[in-house]
């Protein structure tokens, strides 16, 4: 295990980080639709539950996350505990948002908030007209029927709150991590996993019973928390925020094109306007210097 670090640092340097990020787009949908189809035997809270589980089972012997947690200072603690609570609860509210809404919609209003941020600390006229294309994707892609959701909308607005506190946190793991920030990440998974264990266990429990419906909560958790996320930190160590904040764009049309092809959730061209509106805004945003 003591090469681990050496073998994630050489990916990290020898892999570029687009193919990475690349990886992440695919896996980060990937698993959240296969966790949709669990939600009717396994519940939404257990399926979340299972989600951190295994993917903190999977860290544990790759990163001993006790290790990092034992010889952190003050400020890395904070880091961990911030990382892990931003993971429990935006993939819970995440899957919340899911049973209600079409992935495409979530997905969008996602990527809003990293045009806010770039407001925020870069004010320009482009980066209003950037968050107004997106707003108004949003606002199409909402439309009359999931207006009438306000749950919904509030499940996906925390997560997408939430999603940029992930991409904040995910670049400072990177910066202060020794294999790319992914045992940082391992250390926050377990911290994610005590947050939820009251949370999501009892919805889990009922699932113990059928080993095919255990491997199937396993198999979600490696799709959705670990294959992303290991490649989200190794192209965050070699990508600015900025720059990692631009290629997000992608992320709304690789969820409406899994939805379609794993949920048969056919995109109208109404939802393909709002996505491709949304995908506008933040291809064209300006984010601040890193």
């Amino acid at each position: 295990m003591a090469n681990n670090p050496i073998t994630l640092n050489k990916a990290a340097q020898t892999v570029p980080p687009q193919a990475w990020f690349g990886v992440s787009a695919v896996f980060h949908y990937l698993g959240p639709s296969f966790a949709v189809l669990l939600f009717p035997a396994v519940g939404v809270l257990g399926v979340a539950w299972f989600r951190i589980a295994s993917a903190a089972l999977f860290f544990a012997p790759l990163t001993r996350p006790w290790r990092t947690i034992s010889r952190a200072d003050k400020r890395m603690r904070l880091l961990l505990l911030g990382l892990g609570l931003c993971l429990a609860v935006m993939n819970t509210s995440f899957y919340l948002a899911l049973e209600r809404l079409p992935m495409s919609l979530v997905a969008a209003m996602e990527f809003v908030g990293t045009i806010a941020v770039a407001l925020y600390g870069f004010r320009t006229r482009r980066n209003l007209l950037a968050l107004v294309i997106a707003a108004v994707g949003v606002f199409i892609l909402i439309d009359m029927k999931w207006a009438t959701d306000p749950l919904g909308l509030a499940w996906a607005t925390l997560n997408a709150v939430l999603f940029v506190g992930y991409i904040v946190l995910g670049h400072r793991a990177a910066a202060r991590g020794a294999s790319g920030g992914v045992e940082i990440l391992g250390a926050a998974m377990m911290v994610a996993f005590f947050v939820l264990l009251p949370i999501g266990l009892f919805e889990a429990v009922r699932a113990f019973r059928h080993p095919e419906l255990v491997l199937a909560g396993i198999a979600v958790g490696i799709c959705s928390s670990v294959i992303p996320y290991i490649c989200d930190q190794l192209a965050m160590s070699r990508l600015p925020r900025a720059s990692f904040a631009l290629m997000l764009a992608l992320l709304p049309a690789t969820a409406t094109i899994i939805a379609a092809i794993v949920l048969a959730q056919i995109p109208s061209a109404r939802d393909v306007a709002g996505v491709a509106l949304v995908m506008a805004g933040i291809a064209i945003h300006r984010p601040a210097a890193d």
